[in-house]
């Protein structure tokens, strides 16, 4: 169980956290192969990469004050109806790069109401000392999600080198439509902790933002989260300039978010042994390593291999920068305080994809990946004399 939840909230918060994850990445990589439908352009990709921060980028930190008013289920309830509406959309509608840009900016801004509930009802019900380990099993639950999104692609699709969108879009409605059912499954005890500060809507956010080193770290989390969003829009364009099918494709998606969910499996009790910032160190360096080996042509059962690697390492450092921020944010503004997280992660979202896409005109996905093996290789130098273990 979490914090002072019961074990069904617990288990609705973490079924609602794995199924908006589920529904983002079954979403956004049937948006992509619609999208090559369409025969766009690569650069396009990156600007439909990049709308799905728009939103979210703009609404993160409003969002954030919603939360530490009015509660985080009524929050995630409302994701979630934007979520669905999105899908439905998407079904009937989405024919048209206008469409799907449209489609994917409403799916980002549902997914963001959802997300910052759900890590608001984290934050606020556990202890301080078992933080890494709450949000190591909210992260599990939304690995667990990323992994049944593109497995779901591998069924649909089969041995097609593009898959039947419209029957993607059909089942992302029927999904998106027990995530917001799950929504009312979840306590409403989790919402009664309140506090003045919450009548403050700007002290949060800049007294974290005075904080030293916090801007680094925010760099950070925006910088691998960007790449998470890079490798589920780029993967399929990878795979389909190598001849890879969409089932094999679905299957290196899910073998990335599999052993992020590995990752973050005893990761309260790794990081008190190593340290936060010797953990998400570590992880980075995987991670970059295992961006730049995918740019290189190999036999499909060695990209497994640096797809695994992938998801080890891109799978610690969101939970960490989570459990992190919550710690230093005072009661009754930790939504904010998430909220600042996941805007400083929607600014990564536009910026990177938009700049990186770029590099897919002239070098192609390959080139997406290197370039992101760079970004990744960067964060590290900005985290040199950052203390993440207060």
């Amino acid at each position: 169980m979490i914090g002072e939840l019961g074990r069904r909230s617990s288990t609705a918060l973490l079924v609602h956290s794995a199924l908006i994850q589920a529904v983002t990445f079954l979403v956004r990589p049937a948006a992509t192969y619609r999208a090559l439908e369409l025969d766009v352009p690569a650069f396009a990709l990156g600007l439909l990469a990049a709308s799905y921060a728009v939103f979210p980028l703009l609404l993160a930190l409003p969002i954030g004050g919603l939360v530490d008013r009015l509660g985080e289920r009524r929050l995630m309830a409302i994701g979630s109806a934007v979520v669905l509406g999105c899908s439905a959309f998407l079904l009937f509608w989405g024919t048209s790069v206008p469409a799907l840009v449209t489609g994917t900016a409403l799916l980002g801004a549902g997914q963001l109401a959802c997300v910052v509930g759900q890590q608001a009802v984290v934050a606020n019900n556990a202890a301080a000392s078992r933080m890494d380990s709450a949000f190591g099993y909210l992260t599990f639950a939304a690995s667990l999600g990323q992994a049944l999104g593109p497995l779901a692609i591998s069924l649909v699709g089969g041995a097609s080198i593009r898959p039947d969108t419209q029957a993607i879009f059909l089942l992302s409605t029927g999904m998106s439509l027990v995530l917001f059912l799950t929504t009312f499954v979840v306590s409403g005890r989790v919402s009664s902790r309140r506090s003045k500060a919450s009548a403050s809507p700007q002290g949060g956010a800049l007294s974290l933002l005075r904080t030293p080193g916090v801007i680094r770290a925010l760099a950070t989390s925006a910088t691998v989260l960007a790449v998470v969003d890079l490798t589920v829009v780029y993967l399929p364009a990878l795979g389909a300039e190598r001849g890879l099918t969409a089932a094999t494709v679905g299957l290196l998606l899910t073998v990335r978010a599999v052993f992020s969910m590995v990752s973050r499996l005893g990761l309260g009790s790794v990081s008190r042994r190593l340290g936060r910032m010797r953990l998400l160190v570590l992880s980075l360096a995987i991670s970059t390593a295992a961006l730049a080996v995918a740019a290189i042509p190999m036999p499909v059962w060695l990209l497994f291999v640096v797809m695994a690697f992938l998801g080890l390492g891109l799978g610690i450092g969101q939970p960490l920068t989570m459990s992190w921020l919550s710690a230093q944010a005072p009661e009754g503004q930790r939504g904010r305080a998430l909220a600042l997280r996941l805007a400083g992660n929607r600014v990564g979202q536009v910026v990177l994809p938009s700049a990186i896409g770029v590099v897919a005109v002239g070098l192609g996905a390959a080139g997406v990946f290197l370039a992101s093996a760079v970004a990744v290789g960067g964060t590290m130098l900005l985290l040199r004399g950052v203390r993440l273990d207060d």
